[in-house]
């Protein structure tokens, strides 16, 4: 089924009532003890958050290895995840990585994953995907992964920085955390939860006087480059690609925890949402180029549109644009 023809049958028949987010923490092989108990952690912090969020919560690697590899069970378990869908799929990778200088790789407790073969076990989805991948080295999976309707985190941006990730640790603790919610919509999406972690990081290197060893990407526009977090200002890229292109918008649609706001929108009116702050994201983007008039009598358009769909799913919500246009 075309990403067109999907959207159309959600639009039409509605998410099953069933339908929910599907979260899969994978623990890596931690090489000793105490990185052990750190991931274990972290795992558990993604468990709390997913049944916070009523979603469905899978783990790998927490568990004693049995004859079934955690690289198959990995795979096994993303087989079995529902094809199409208009709720995301979560994977949380949490622990090492290696990099040859060509092959990326998340270790696992006896064979490991690679980048590549990982972009093949995920081809088959047609829903929204989002992989945070947590370990040294990740870098490269920014590039592989990255799609439409994807959103990947590296904690890392190259293969080359190997030294032990912190991200992870961080990124565990933001994701349902309401304090980090910059736009004041009521709930903590994954681009407010990657520009806090990435900034916690930032703090743990400065305050041990070291020099970091790992510089967090977010990619969701389907180039593959990443953008690093320092290039937000709030939840708004104050950056861009050469070509102009930017991160970070459907990361920022993204949330796991959800308000109860949101929450009772609907599907079709969630998507038109969408499409209007993408507008608005889009006309500011170019009021460098138009002039005062043009520009307000397009914002105005907008808003009010924007909230004649909120009236009419009698919800009151904060829509979390700027109040500086």
């Amino acid at each position: 089924m075309t990403e067109s023809l999907l959207l159309a049958t959600l639009l039409l028949f509605g998410a099953d009532a069933t339908d929910r987010q599907v979260v899969i923490a994978v623990v890596g092989a931690p090489g000793n003890d105490e990185y052990g108990e750190q991931f274990a952690e972290w795992a558990s912090r993604w468990q709390s958050a997913a049944t916070s969020a009523k979603a469905d919560f899978k783990s790998i690697g927490t568990a004693e290895l049995q004859d079934i590899s955690d690289r198959e069970t990995l795979q096994r378990q993303l087989e079995q995840i529902e094809v199409e869908s208009s709720e995301p799929v979560w994977l949380v990778l949490i622990g090492h990585g290696t990099f040859d200088g060509k092959v990326a790789k998340f270790n696992l407790r006896g064979a490991d994953v690679t980048a590549n073969e990982l972009a093949d076990w995920l081809k088959r989805f047609q829903r929204p995907v989002a992989v945070i991948n947590c370990a040294s080295s990740s870098g490269p999976f920014v590039t592989a992964l990255a799609g439409d309707g994807r959103v990947v985190l590296s904690a890392t941006k190259s293969g080359f920085e190997q030294n032990f990730a912190r991200f992870g640790d961080y990124i565990s603790q933001t994701i349902a955390d309401a304090s980090f919610d910059l736009d004041k919509d009521e709930q903590t999406s994954l681009l407010e939860a990657f520009i806090a972690a990435a900034k916690g990081v930032e703090e743990f290197y400065e305050s041990e006087g070291r020099l970091a060893t790992e510089h967090a990407l977010l990619e969701d526009n389907g180039d593959g480059r990443g953008t690093p977090a320092d290039w937000f200002r709030g939840v708004r890229a104050i950056k861009a690609a050469k070509d102009g292109a930017v991160d970070g918008q459907l990361a920022n649609r993204v949330c796991l925890q959800r308000s109860e706001q949101e929450n009772n929108l609907s599907e079709e009116l969630r998507h038109e949402r969408d499409e209007l702050v993408a507008k608005i994201e889009s006309l500011r983007n170019r009021k460098g180029n138009m002039s005062a008039d043009a520009y307000y009598l397009d914002l105005e358009t907008l808003m009010v549109a924007l909230a004649k769909l909120y009236a009419s799913a009698d919800v009151s919500v904060r829509i979390g644009t700027e109040s500086n246009p």
